[in-house]
C-alpha cells in the first residue's frame, strides 16, 4: 500500500456522502495504491449509518467507530494504528479542506520531506475568531519548538509511515506532529492549499482550546528539550525560586545579628515580622511544587499508556471488520 488517508469525523452527517465522493474521485486519478481510513469519533447523528452506504457504493474505503467522542487526536492516532501505507494523509470532514490537494502534498513529499504540511494561504474562515489567534498560535508553536510553519492548524497533511510510528499523540498533540516529527529527525515542509468556507453544522474549534492548546505546548517544548535531561528545567526552576529565598534568608540572619548589634529600625523589621520568613519558605516551595507535579504527571500518563499498550480511545466496531485467525 502507497497511500493512506485518515479522516476524522464527528457528526458530519450534511458532509458525508460529498466527502466520500470527492475522495474516490480525487484518490482514483492518482498512481498510488491507496486507502481510506474513515474514523468516527463517536457521532450521535446519522453520520455512522452514511459512512456504511459510503463504504458500500465506493471502494478501497474502511471504516472505526468510537464508542464515544474521544478528540480529533485520538481519531487521528487510530487512524494512524490501522494505516497500511508507506505515506500517511490527513485532512478534515467538513470539506474545508479539498481531497483535490493530495496530489500536491505528494509531489512535494518526492523531493525528499518526511512531513508535508498544508498552508491555507487564502484561508475563509472570519478573522477576530479564528484567523488572528490561529496566527497568534502560529507563531507561537514555530518560536518555541523551532520548526517554523504558517499554518499548524492545518490538517491536511502528509506524513511518512516510518516517522509517525516514533510520534505517541495524547491531548491535543495533532497540531505539533511536525514540530514533534522534526524532533525524531523529520524533514519538514510545506506547501500552499486550497481553504473552502464551511457550508454545512457548526465548526468543532472554538477560542475554549485556546488554554489546552498552550499547555500542550508546554509539553512539546519539555519533550523536545528536557526529556533525556530533567534536571536542567527542574534546575532552572528551582534556581529561579530558590535564589530570591535565600537572599532573604540571609538578610534575616544578617538583620539578626544587626537587630543583636546596633538594634536599627530595618533590622527590627527583619526580626519582627514573620512575613519575610514565610514568604521566603514559599519562594523556596510553592511554585516549584505545582509545575513539578504537572510535567512529572506528563511523564507518568505517558509511561502508563506506552509500556502497556494503552490507547487513548476504545473502539466499538470497525467495517470491514478484522479478520480472526484460524
Amino acid at each position: 500500500m502507497d497511500l493512506s488517508v485518515v479522516v476524522p469525523i464527528y457528526n458530519e452527517q450534511e458532509t458525508v456522502e460529498q466527502l466520500c465522493r470527492r475522495l474516490h474521485d480525487a484518490l482514483s486519478q492518482i498512481r498510488y495504491s491507496y486507502e481510506i481510513i474513515l474514523v468516527d469519533d463517536g457521532s450521535t447523528d446519522e453520520t455512522w449509518p452514511l459512512l456504511l452506504a459510503c463504504a458500500e457504493r465506493y471502494d478501497h474505503m474502511r471504516l472505526i467507530r468510537f464508542r464515544r467522542n474521544f478528540g480529533q487526536t485520538a481519531a487521528m492516532s487510530a487512524g494512524f494504528h490501522q494505516a497500511g501505507g508507506d505515506v500517511v494523509v490527513t485532512l478534515d470532514a467538513d470539506l474545508q479542506n479539498d481531497p483535490d490537494d493530495i496530489p500536491k502534498l505528494l509531489e512535494k513529499m518526492e523531493e525528499g520531506y518526511d512531513v508535508v504540511s498544508g498552508w491555507r494561504k487564502d484561508r475563509k474562515d472570519p478573522f477576530m475568531s479564528r484567523r488572528l489567534p490561529s496566527m497568534i498560535a502560529n507563531w507561537l508553536i514555530s518560536r518555541i519548538t523551532g520548526v517554523h510553519l504558517h499554518d499548524y492548524g492545518c490538517t491536511l497533511k502528509a506524513y511518512r509511515r516510518d516517522i509517525i510510528e516514533d510520534v505517541h499523540l495524547y491531548g491535543e498533540m495533532h497540531r505539533f506532529i511536525p514540530a514533534l516529527a522534526s524532533w525524531v529527525g523529520g524533514r519538514v515542509g510545506e506547501v500552499d492549499v486550497g481553504h473552502h468556507p464551511r457550508r454545512f453544522g457548526q465548526s468543532k474549534y472554538g477560542l475554549s482550546r485556546t488554554v489546552r492548546v498552550i499547555l500542550d505546548l508546554i509539553t512539546v517544548k519539555f519533550l523536545m528539550r528536557y526529556s533525556l535531561g530533567p534536571m536542567q528545567i527542574f534546575g532552572k526552576i528551582g534556581l529561579f525560586f530558590a535564589v530570591p529565598g535565600l537572599f532573604l534568608f540571609a538578610l534575616m540572619i544578617g538583620g539578626h545579628l544587626s537587630f543583636l548589634a546596633f538594634d536599627t529600625t530595618l533590622a527590627s523589621e527583619l526580626v519582627k515580622r514573620p512575613f519575610w520568613l514565610v514568604s521566603a519558605t514559599m519562594l523556596l516551595f510553592l511554585g516549584m511544587q505545582f509545575i513539578s507535579i504537572g510535567l512529572v504527571a506528563e511523564i507518568q500518563i505517558r509511561t502508563y499508556h506506552e509500556t502497556q499498550g494503552k490507547r487513548t480511545y476504545v473502539l466499538r466496531e470497525t467495517h470491514p471488520p478484522p479478520v480472526e485467525a484460524p
